[in-house]
């Protein structure tokens, strides 16, 4: 039985300084807390893992929206990308976290990573992103495809 075709063609993984929670507080500065926001044809869909609950909205944007552009614009770091289908196997089992939800959102099997910036780091490693250091905060600036599976 072949796998069915991925609806979801874009992928959007946004970073953020948000710390609702005390110890949130400990990790990088502007990468406490991450979400992702696919998109198809049909529009954007949000999906933001909390620790009380996952929110999954969706937008009232049109599919052709610079979203990735609109979330910049209000000082999120955003990496621009595409699920992939990962490879047919059990995962380990991870406690259930934002960066775990974006993880097996898009297919990532690293195993390693576990906080927001390691999440970010990934994408750099993976692609083409250049980085732009200003103020001491890493922004994307140029578009990357994930196809690592």
């Amino acid at each position: 039985m072949s796998a069915p075709p991925l609806q979801w063609r874009r992928a959007l993984v946004v970073f953020s300084d948000r710390a609702d929670l005390v110890w949130l507080r400990l990790l990088r500065r502007g990468f406490r807390h991450c979400f992702l926001v696919l998109g198809s044809s049909g529009g954007w869909v949000s999906l933001n893992a909390m620790a009380h609950r996952v929110e999954v909205a969706v937008l009232p944007v049109a599919a052709d929206f610079d979203l990735a552009g609109w979330y910049r614009t209000r000082g999120l770091t955003v990496v621009e990308t595409a699920p992939v289908l990962p490879p047919r196997r059990p995962l380990p089992l991870r406690p259930f976290t934002c960066v775990e939800m974006v993880k097996r959102s898009l297919g990532i099997a690293d195993g390693g990573i576990f906080t927001p910036w390691q999440l970010f780091r990934y994408f750099s490693r993976e692609s083409d992103i250049i980085l732009d250091d200003k103020a001491g905060v890493d922004v994307v600036s140029s578009h990357q495809r994930h196809i690592r599976a």
